[in-house]
């Protein structure tokens, strides 16, 4: 019975201890949460669209005859002027048409002096009826005819002269030469070998070509439609080229070109812009994203992506109240911009809304709540 006595005491004891050291720990403490402060600033809005690069010439180098490659007098990837010679192709087989047609030439020429010789004697004799006229008729036509034989003799010597020049192909304009597509004793100018030897590139200026959609192409139509011409040109001085790397290019571009009809089959417009390049750091082929300026919201609220939730459509955040506690607030979301999203309704500028430690709370919560360690929300411009 003693036994028993003191085993109840002693769980006794450990009992009360137990619940004085619950009471002596107490509640335990609020989660911590970063949060962001709501500001309202104006916030431009951005187009976006992915382009491809073009010379502002590029001229492809085709030879005009059949034949043999003989040179090649440039250096690949290396810039050229204009008249350069390029390449020569072989030249005895046009050298030697030359040569006959000059040899018809001076055939006709002769033929040319006899006939001239034979009317200027029979023309004094028709005077005095010393020859029939018939003789002098004949004597006309064969000198009009040696005539005739002279310039067309001519036309064809030009002709082959011409064919000729086509041997030596030189740049039509100053640019950067690519590849060639064609080497020394290649057979050019028919498949299937390749026709097209080169391109030829004027870089100093390059246009860039992209697509826009129906929709797009009407809320820009109607921005002209009713814009200032100071806007028109704000407008134009803002579009921007984004390269591969992510730099934005350093000379702003301008469109130049709109397609006259949308295309059927994909709902698409082309549209060209062109932007100056000094440096020739743009080259023909590259893709990049082109930025177009459009409307600025007055006193807009951008805050991460991160920190909005969505849930079947609906769009959530959780806000920090006056008394340190979670509140539940839906939201409205418009564009993304950059790393943030545009909200549009159900905030107000100063609230704290939570960036990290979404999952440690819920509506009701109290919380510790400090200030993110990050940037202030931005359209991630650069």
């Amino acid at each position: 019975m003693r036994l028993q006595t003191i085993a109840l005491t002693t769980c006794l004891s450990f009992f009360l201890f137990a619940c004085s050291d619950d009471q002596k720990a107490g509640p335990p403490p609020p989660p911590a949460v970063s949060v962001i402060e709501t500001r309202a600033e104006d916030v431009p809005l951005y187009l976006e669209f992915v382009g491809q690069t073009f010379g502002l010439k590029d001229i492809a180098i085709r030879a005009r005859l059949e034949g043999f490659l003989e040179g090649v007098h440039f250096q690949e990837g290396s810039e050229v002027k204009k008249g350069d010679l390029l390449y020569t192709l072989e030249s005895e087989p046009y050298e030697e048409q030359v040569a006959v047609r000059m040899s018809a030439v001076a055939e006709a020429n002769t033929m040319l002096a006899k006939t001239k010789g034979d009317l200027g004697r029979i023309a004094p004799l028709a005077k005095i009826n010393a020859v029939s006229k018939s003789d002098l008729d004949a004597a006309t036509a064969a000198y009009e005819a040696t005539l005739s034989s002279v310039e067309a003799a001519k036309a064809a010597l030009r002709a082959s002269r011409i064919e000729l020049s086509y041997t030596k192909i030189y740049s039509p304009i100053d640019g950067i030469i690519g590849q060639t597509q064609a080497k020394v004793g290649d057979f050019v100018g028919r498949d299937p070998n390749p026709v097209i030897l080169d391109t030829v590139s004027q870089v100093d200026t390059v246009l860039v070509t992209f697509f826009i959609t129906e929709r797009q192409y009407l809320e820009i139509a109607r921005y002209f439609a009713e814009a200032t011409a100071k806007q028109l040109d704000e407008r134009e001085s803002d579009i921007e080229l984004i390269l591969v790397d992510g730099s934005v290019y350093a000379h702003k571009g301008k469109i130049d070109f709109v397609d006259r009809q949308v295309d059927p089959t994909s709902g698409a417009m082309l549209v060209q812009a062109s932007f100056a390049n000094p440096e020739k750091l743009l080259r023909p082929g590259q893709f990049a994203r082109l930025r177009i300026k459009g409307d600025e919201v007055k006193d807009g609220i951008l805050i991460p992506q991160r920190s909005v939730m969505e849930v079947q459509g609906l769009f959530s955040v959780f806000v920090v109240n006056a008394d340190s506690k979670i509140e539940t607030r839906e939201i409205k979301v418009g564009p993304k911009i950059g790393s943030s999203w545009l909200i549009t309704e159900g905030l107000k500028p100063g609230e704290k809304v939570v960036y990290e430690g979404l999952q440690k709370v819920r509506d009701g919560v109290a919380v510790k709540a400090t200030p993110a360690d990050i940037k202030t929300p931005d359209q991630d411009k650069k």
